[in-house]
């Protein structure tokens, strides 16, 4: 697949980017590195290959949850800056 300006003009208006000639030309040279080295995987013979159904052949191995290590209210609200009753005091972020 040849990657073109018109290409990179098209896809950057779908995903509504700007970009200036230099840019541009930069977009279409690295795009079209991607597609050759895609191309390329092509080659590749996996006539006798097994797909992945996944990265590793280990086994989970699942421990049962337990509660350890216990933190009373007290301890926790120690070292907290500010506090109210059994909530920590947060600035607040949303402005309206």
């Amino acid at each position: 697949m040849k990657i073109t300006k018109e290409i990179v003009r098209k896809t950057a208006h779908l995903a509504r980017l700007h970009f200036d000639e230099t840019k541009e030309a930069e977009m279409v040279h690295d795009l079209q590195k991607m597609v050759d080295w895609v191309d390329k995987l092509k080659e590749v013979d996996t006539e006798n290959v097994e797909p992945l159904t996944g990265m590793s052949f280990e086994i989970d191995r699942y421990r049962e949850d337990s509660v350890k290590h216990h933190l009373t209210t007290d301890k926790v609200f120690k070292n907290a800056p500010k506090h109210d009753s059994n909530y920590f005091r947060v600035p607040k972020v949303i402005n309206q």
